[in-house]
This record gives structure tokens, C-alpha cells and sequence, in this order.
């Protein structure tokens, strides 16, 4: 009698989490799930060559000129290795940081350095990149302070916006790295010591692997944040991403048909990215 009670009070608990959770969840199917059907819907439509006006017949059109441009495929390739390139730097400058912070910092130090690392993110985000535009300027404070040693700093261009993003997302990547190196029992680090394993032994074979899952879900942040984001490129660089192009379609060309296209991109590449991501076990780590 008092398990059925139990199971009847833990169904009634249940029940009453569902229907805490339908709010949203509902709001996330049609805003989110939503938005995207939408824009998967208007990347077939066309627009009028001679009214402007968008066009609500289907075809393919629209993906045969990305496929077809390469000035499309040079800005997809180059968004992505952008994206990439900084997910590899901030995971190596994360790592150092999160394994202080998980295993040699004491308690204090550890809030502090927390605090540390989550204090860019309550700073504007136009207020940084002008920062590091101002930084990158010719007249910057970078180039005077390698004026003496006879070389100049990046300017604007690729190297800037490698380096902006990699500063942007940082802290995106050192928190989920800082939480899996510190489900990481301090026992088996002491148990690869204690069988001769050097310190770079214990690194390769014992933290890396356990703490892989989580820069791969801190790869996610870095990736998807870098491969969408417009405002950075249009400030320190005057090469095309995917989102400036997606931002000059839908404003100065009017062609949203093709700006939706070029949207679908992203969001097939980060399906892809997802699918990897959770085969490493990086959800497990969010």
C-alpha cells in the first residue's frame, strides 16, 4: 500500500514538471523550430527581377547560385576556417587556464579566477570589438607598442578577426573545460604519479581523454558563435563572412529569398558539427 502511495505521489510530481515545462517547451517549438521552418520555406521562394517583389513559387534557383558562385563557396570556406581556427586557439589558451582553476588554484583563488573569467562577458559586446578596433587601428596602441622592435601589428583583415573572436569567446570555452577537469578525481592523477608517469605522460593519456568531451562541448560555443557572427567582420575586416552577406541581402539587396539560402549554411554545417560533437560525448559536458 505505501509503495503504490509512492508511485501515485511520484506520478502527480511528474505530471505537475510536465506541465511546468509545457510553457517552454511550446514557446521553443514555435518561436525557435518555428523561425527555422520559416526560413527553410522562404529559401525556395524567388525574387521579381523586375518589381523587387519576393515571389511565393518554389524552385531551386536560389541553391544553384550558391553552388554555382564561387565567390559563395571562397566566403562559406572562409567563415568556417575562421570558426575553426578559433575554436583550436581558444581551447589552448582555455585549457592551462581550467586546469589551474580545477586542480592547483585554492578555494579563493578559484572564485576569484572564475569571476575573472565570466567579468568580459558583462561588458557590451560592441563595446569590445570598438575596444579592439581602437587596438588594431594603425595609429593603435598595438602598433606603438611594437613600433620599437621595428614590426607592425595586423591591422584589419583575417588575423583581426581570428584574434577579436578568439578574445570574444573565450570565456565559452574555459567554463566547460574548468567543469570537466574538475569531475576528474584527484586520485588518479596521484595514481599515474605514484606509477612513474611524468607529468606529460599523465596529461596525455589520463586529462586529456577524460577532459576531451569537455572542450568539445566548449568547442560548440566557440564554433557556432564565430560562424554566425556579422558585427565582428564588418568592424576589424573588410573580408566577407556568411552572416555579412546574409545582413546585406536582407537590408541593402532586399533579396531575402537568397539571404534565407545562404542561411540554411550554417545551420547545415552546426547539424554537422552537432552530430560530431555528440559522438565525443560533448553533451554530456553541457
Amino acid at each position: 500500500m505505501g509503495r503504490r502511495l509512492a508511485d501515485l505521489l511520484h506520478g502527480h510530481r511528474r505530471a505537475q514538471v510536465g506541465l511546468l515545462l509545457a510553457g517552454p517547451l511550446g514557446w521553443l517549438v514555435v518561436a525557435y523550430l518555428g523561425s527555422l521552418a520559416v526560413l527553410f520555406v522562404a529559401a525556395f521562394w524567388q525574387l521579381d527581377d523586375f518589381s523587387g517583389q519576393i515571389v511565393h513559387s518554389y524552385s531551386l534557383t536560389n541553391f544553384q547560385t550558391l553552388w554555382n558562385g564561387h565567390v559563395y563557396r571562397e566566403i562559406v570556406l572562409r567563415t568556417v576556417g575562421v570558426a575553426a581556427a578559433v575554436t583550436v586557439t581558444d581551447a589552448i589558451l582555455a585549457f592551462p587556464i581550467a586546469f589551474f582553476m580545477a586542480k592547483v588554484a585554492t578555494p579563493r583563488a578559484r572564485a576569484a579566477l572564475t569571476v575573472a573569467v565570466l567579468m568580459p562577458l558583462w561588458a557590451s559586446y560592441l563595446v569590445k570589438v570598438y575596444a579592439w578596433r581602437t587596438i588594431l587601428n594603425h595609429d593603435g596602441i598595438l602598433n606603438w607598442a611594437l613600433h620599437p622592435l621595428g614590426i607592425s601589428g595586423p591591422g584589419y583583415g583575417i588575423v583581426a578577426t581570428w584574434l577579436v573572436f578568439s578574445y570574444l569567446w573565450l570565456p565559452y570555452m574555459v567554463l566547460p573545460i574548468y567543469a570537466g577537469l574538475e569531475r576528474i578525481p584527484n586520485s588518479l592523477l596521484d595514481a599515474s604519479g605514484d606509477l612513474g608517469g611524468r607529468p606529460g605522460t599523465t596529461f596525455r593519456r589520463v586529462v586529456l581523454p577524460l577532459a576531451f568531451p569537455a572542450v568539445a562541448a566548449g568547442s560548440i560555443f566557440t564554433f557556432s558563435l564565430t560562424l554566425g557572427d556579422y558585427i565582428t567582420p564588418q568592424l576589424v575586416s573588410s573580408k566577407q563572412f556568411i552572416g555579412n552577406v546574409v545582413f546585406s541581402n536582407v537590408g541593402v539587396a532586399n533579396n531575402l529569398p537568397l539571404a534565407a539560402a545562404f542561411a540554411t549554411v550554417p545551420v547545415f554545417v552546426m547539424v554537422i558539427y552537432l552530430l560530431v560533437a555528440r559522438r565525443l560525448g560533448a553533451f554530456e559536458q553541457l
